[in-house]
């Protein structure tokens, strides 16, 4: 399978990283001599020095050959033409191209259903401020994502010292947290994944990533000693485009919400679009600032700039003056497993959504969803279990699972079940896995549609 991808800077650089690994055919595209170093420096993949939108340069690239191609450079113009010049010459290669100014929003149909098309197109900056909002909602938790329409939670959750369940085993969880019904996907200890097992026990500073039913979120966030808080008041420092796109979705519900920006032209452009929120020109860092506008009583500080020091500092500061909980905006991906030691826990990226809207599009079979795991160590795919797949008709106990893979949940219809090893998937069934890096091409072959898999 070989894939072509536009654009070397961090978005295109960690999947075609992720890719190398999984000994997928890559070739990088990218008019950056500097940039194209440092990926071949770090993975085995091809690479062409050129600019993405020309039909000379994705030609000499192989976009002939190409199964998928990914259009992920900063211009949103470049991978538009990109990808449709790429339509021109390989009809039949998938298209994804990552597009980030809201003007296209309305043109994302158009682009996919007229030729030349393109037949994926995803914005980050959506997808992070969805991430912001489950966030907000589930105080307390590191990571929060939704699958099966929602009705299921991934989430991710730092096990603090006196928390109820520090030293239990995962086969008596049930009975500490109500009956629950929870199942532990995976362990993150030290910065090492764990693939939890009935005997494996929970420690401090574990961060634990579960699955619940929407339904028995509380109840569960409760057992880990985070109980969900009701927020009624949000600080958004930083009025870009995610910061922008934040305050308009939170205006809808009954937050009241305050914004900061340093830019003056953006401030009167703030006021003009949005209706309730309070927009307030002047630095974000400022202490007397914020203690003017009671920082002490938000429920969330949002650090959202384009300056991801800045963030950091804005979000150190909001707690030590009493702020509720921060949620902080990285860019530099290799940032994020670090920020923990310094005490701040909810980190969102914009190009790490981009990268889990990627991962969904290009995982063979089919995949409703894939979301990276933090340090991109690991996987949790949400796919549809066809006929012919070997997970089908026999009990999980006998099915043969890549080691350092899990089945973590079923849905079946309405029906939610957590599986056991007596649990038989059925046809057409939802199954999420959780998969260790090194185990997904062999996910992928079952999630293939072949004669002996689905």
């Amino acid at each position: 399978m070989k894939f072509l991808i536009v654009g070397a800077g961090e978005v295109g650089f960690h999947i075609a990283r992720r890719l190398a690994m999984e000994n997928k055919d890559v070739v990088i595209v990218d008019k950056d001599q500097e940039a194209l170093r440092k990926v071949s420096d770090h993975t085995d993949v091809q690479t062409v020095q050129g600019w993405g939108s020309s039909p000379a340069v994705l030609e000499s690239a192989g976009i002939k050959e190409a199964e998928i191609m990914l259009a992920v450079t900063d211009s949103d113009e470049t991978n538009l033409v990109a990808c449709l010049t790429a339509d021109v010459i390989s009809p039949t290669t998938k298209k994804l191209a990552r597009v980030r100014n809201s003007e296209f929003d309305a043109l994302h149909d158009i682009f996919r259903e007229n030729a030349p098309h393109i037949d994926t197109i995803i914005n980050p900056e959506v997808e992070v401020v969805k991430t912001i909002e489950q966030l907000i909602t589930v105080s307390g938790a590191t990571e929060v994502e939704d699958l099966a329409e929602g009705r299921l939670k991934l989430v991710g959750i730092r096990l603090e010292n006196h928390s109820a369940l520090v030293g239990q085993r995962l086969a008596d969880l049930s009975l500490k947290t109500g009956g629950s019904n929870l199942l532990v996907a995976a362990i993150i200890r030290n910065e090492k994944m764990i693939v939890p097992r009935g005997d494996s026990r929970l420690m401090p500073n574990d961060l634990v990533y579960f699955i619940s039913e929407k339904a028995g979120l509380a109840g569960a966030l409760k057992s880990f000693g985070k109980p969900m808080r009701q927020v009624k008041r949000v600080l958004i420092v930083g009025g870009g485009r995610v910061g922008t796109r934040l305050a308009m979705r939170l205006e809808n519900s009954d937050i009241k919400v305050k914004i900061i920006e340093a830019d003056a032209d953006r401030c009167s452009m703030l006021a003009e679009k949005t209706s309730k929120t309070i927009v307030l020109h002047g630095d974000g860092s400022d202490q007397e600032l914020l203690s003017e506008e009671n920082i002490n009583e938000m429920d969330v500080v949002a650090s959202l700039t384009n300056d991801e020091q800045t963030n950091i500092l804005i979000s150190l500061l909001a707690k030590r003056m009493g702020a509720a909980g921060t949620i902080t905006k990285i860019s530099k991906l290799n940032y994020i497993p670090l920020i923990s030691t310094i005490g701040i826990e909810q980190v969102v990226s914009s190009r790490l959504s981009a990268i889990n809207s990627i991962l969904q599009h290009i995982r063979k079979g089919k995949v409703l969803s894939a979301i990276s795991l933090k340090g991109e160590q690991a996987e949790v795919i949400e796919a549809v279990a066809l006929e012919t797949s070997e997970l089908v008709g026999a009990p999980l106990r006998k099915v043969s699972m890549p080691k350092g893979s899990l089945v973590v949940g079923v849905l079946r219809g309405d029906e939610i079940i957590v599986p056991s090893g007596d649990t038989v998937i059925e046809k057409d069934d939802r199954v999420i896995i959780f998969a260790q890096r090194n185990t997904i091409p062999k996910i992928e072959k079952l999630l293939s549609v072949k004669l002996e898999f689905f």
